[in-house]
C-alpha cells in the first residue's frame, strides 16, 4: 500500500503526465454529460420500453459501447460505433484492395490519408445508422413521446432529418474527443471512451448484486463472497488472454557502418495468442440475431426460440463456435506473415534454422495457427461465461462483467493505459507501477 501511494505521488510530480491525465478526465466528463442529453423533441419519460429491450444481443452491445447513451436516446447515442465500423472496413480493404495496401506501406503520409478516408466513411455509415436508430425509437417508444411531432406539428420526415443531423454531429464530436485524448491525453482516446461507458455501469451492477444477495437469508453473503472470488479468477484469466504472446526469435546480421557496428543481436516477434481482440465476439453477437428472423414463421418458431435463449445450450454452443471461427478469420485478416517476412528480410533479419522467404512465411503461419487454436477456445469460453453466471443466479447486469465484450475491453484498455503511464514514470527514473518496474508482456507489443 505504501508503494502504491508513493507511485501516485510520483505520477503527480511529472507535470506533463499530470496535465495529460487531467485533460483526459475533463474530456471524459464532457462525454459522460453528453450521454444524458436526450435528443430534442423526445420525452425522456417514454424511454422505459427501449431500456427494457437493451439487455442482450446486438442492442445490448451497442448500448455498452455507447455508455448507455443508446437507450437514453442521447445526442451521443451512436457513440463511436460508426467510427469503429469504418475503421474495420478500411482495415479489411487494406488486405484485399491493392490501393489501400499501398497506403498502409507509405508510413505516416499513408496513415494520415487512411485516417481521412475513415472519417469520410464514418459520415456515410452515420447516414445509414442514424435513420435506422430513429426508426427503432419510433417502433419501441410511444408516439406521444415525440413531442416535436405530436405537439409542434412536425412531419416525421422533418423530425427524422433533424434528429439524424444531430446524431451525426454528436458522433463526430465523440470521435473528435477521442482523437484529442489520443493526442493530448493519456491512452487511446476511442478505446478509453468505450471503456468509461463500461466502467460507468459497473458500480450500479455491483451494488444491485450486493443488495440482492444480502437480502437473501439462505447464505446470501457466502454466495456473494464466492462470486467475488470467481470474478477475480475470471479477471486474471482475461489478463492472461490479453497479454499472452508467443515470442519468435529473430537474429539480425551484423553490419558495420563507419566505426559502428549494428545488428548481430537476437530479438523477438511477439505473436499474440488473441490477435483478434474482441472483434470475434462482436461479429458472433451480430450473427446470433439472425435466428430471430425465423420467429415469423410457424414452422421455424420453435427453432428460433431455441437459438434465442441466451442461457440455453444450443445458443451458447453456436455462439462459441462462431467466436472460434471468427477468431481464425480476423487473425488471418489482421496478421500478415508475408509482410512480416518481407520486413524481416529487408532489415537483414532471419529466424534461426528457417530459410528467409517462403519458408519463413510458412513457419510464421504455422505458429499463428497453433497459438490461435487455444486462444480462440479460451476466447469462446470468456464469451459464454456471462450465460453461466446468469444460470448460477448472478444478476443480469453484473453477469455481463463475468466475460464477453465488456470484460475484454475493460482489461485491454486498462492495461494499455497503465503501460503508457508506466513509460512516463520510467523515463523520469521513477519506479514503475509494478515491483519489477514494467508491465510484463505489454511494452513489447
Amino acid at each position: 500500500m505504501k508503494k502504491f501511494i508513493e507511485t501516485i505521488k510520483n505520477i503527480f510530480k511529472i507535470e506533463e503526465l499530470r496535465k495529460r491525465i487531467g485533460y483526459t478526465l475533463l474530456l471524459l466528463l464532457i462525454y459522460r454529460l453528453g450521454c444524458f442529453i436526450v435528443l430534442p423533441g423526445i420525452d425522456a419519460a417514454g424511454l422505459a420500453k427501449l431500456q427494457d429491450t437493451a439487455q442482450q444481443g446486438l442492442v445490448g452491445l451497442l448500448n455498452i459501447l455507447s455508455g448507455g447513451a443508446f437507450v437514453n436516446a442521447s445526442i451521443f447515442a451512436l457513440g463511436v460505433m460508426p467510427y469503429i465500423s469504418a475503421s474495420i472496413v478500411i482495415q479489411l480493404l487494406g488486405v484485399f484492395v491493392p490501393y489501400f495496401r499501398k497506403l498502409q506501406m507509405e508510413g505516416e503520409s499513408g496513415r494520415k490519408k487512411m485516417n481521412q478516408l475513415t472519417r469520410y466513411l464514418t459520415i456515410g455509415i452515420i447516414c445509414i445508422q442514424g435513420p435506422a436508430y430513429i426508426a427503432t425509437l419510433h417502433n419501441q417508444i410511444p408516439s406521444q413521446a415525440f413531442l416535436a411531432v405530436s405537439m409542434l406539428g412536425w412531419s416525421n420526415f422533418a423530425y427524422n432529418l433533424v434528429a439524424t443531423i444531430i446524431l451525426m454531429a454528436g458522433s463526430m464530436f465523440v470521435m473528435w474527443l477521442g482523437e484529442r485524448i489520443t493526442d493530448r491525453g493519456i491512452g487511446n482516446g476511442i478505446s478509453i471512451i468505450i471503456m468509461i461507458g463500461i466502467v460507468a455501469r459497473l458500480p450500479f451492477a455491483l451494488a444491485a448484486e450486493i443488495s440482492e444477495k444480502l437480502s437473501t437469508t439462505n447464505g446470501g453473503l457466502l454466495l456473494l463472497i464466492v462470486e467475488m472470488i470467481f470474478w477475480f479468477f475470471v479477471l486474471v484469466a482475461a489478463i492472461l488472454l490479453v497479454q499472452g504472446v508467443r515470442k519468435v526469435p529473430v537474429q539480425y546480421a551484423k553490419r558495420v557502418i563507419g566505426n559502428r557496428q549494428y545488428g548481430g543481436v537476437r530479438q523477438y516477434i511477439p505473436l499474440k495468442i488473441n490477435a483478434a481482440g474482441v472483434m470475434p465476439i462482436i461479429f458472433a453477437q451480430a450473427l446470433m440475431l439472425f435466428p430471430l428472423l425465423f420467429s415469423r414463421f410457424d414452422a421455424t418458431r420453435g427453432l428460433a426460440a431455441t437459438l434465442s435463449n441466451y442461457t440455453g445450450f444450443w445458443y451458447n454452443f453456436l455462439f462459441a463456435l462462431l467466436v472460434v471461427v471468427f477468431t481464425y478469420f480476423y487473425t488471418a485478416v489482421t496478421v500478415n506473415p508475408t509482410m512480416m517476412a518481407e520486413d524481416m528480410k529487408r532489415n537483414g533479419g532471419f529466424i534461426p534454422g528457417v530459410k528467409p522467404g517462403k519458408n519463413t512465411v510458412n513457419y510464421l503461419d504455422s505458429i499463428m495457427s497453433k497459438v490461435t487454436l487455444p486462444g480462440s477456445i479460451f476466447l469462446a469460453l470468456i464469451a459464454i461465461l456471462p450465460a453461466f453466471a446468469m444460470i448460477l443466479g448472478v444478476n443480469n447486469s453484473f453477469a455481463s462483467f463475468y466475460g464477453g465484450t465488456s470484460l475484454l475491453i475493460l482489461v485491454g484498455v486498462v492495461l494499455d493505459t497503465l503501460q503508457q503511464i508506466e513509460s512516463y514514470l520510467l523515463m523520469r527514473h521513477y519506479d514503475g507501477l509494478m515491483k519489477t518496474g514494467r508491465l510484463t508482456g505489454r511494452s513489447g507489443m
